[in-house]
């Protein structure tokens, strides 16, 4: 799945929850679950998802929604090898948005 979000600082729990098309609960579950996403609150207590949240966020969804990976399962996963999991998904990321591209593009040829 290929998420887009506008390139901005700070991104609202509704329109996170909008681009993952998952209830906003879902990402107020994760955020429990998993220690990596640590959204910013403003006064009102609302949470403001930094673009290294929706990266991780990007991982879990992969993890959990693809891959068929269980909580517990993508926690160690996430535990043992973050750095080298997170690099392969980040290329596979960008591929699939080059091939997004591509197919675009011959279509309109």
């Amino acid at each position: 799945m290929h998420i887009e979000l506008p390139e901005k600082r700070y991104y609202g729990i509704g329109e996170v929850a909008k681009a993952f098309k998952v209830n906003a609960s879902l990402i107020r579950f994760w955020e429990k679950e998993f220690d990596i996403i640590k959204p910013k609150k403003n006064a009102k207590g609302n949470r403001k998802f930094t673009p290294e949240d929706i990266k991780n966020l990007k991982f879990i969804y992969h993890l959990v929604k693809e891959r068929g990976f269980t909580l517990e399962g993508a926690k160690i996963h996430l535990k043992e090898e973050k750095k080298q999991a997170l690099d392969k998904f980040e290329i596979i990321e960008k591929l699939e948005g080059i091939k997004a591209q591509l197919i675009k593009i011959k279509s309109q040829l």
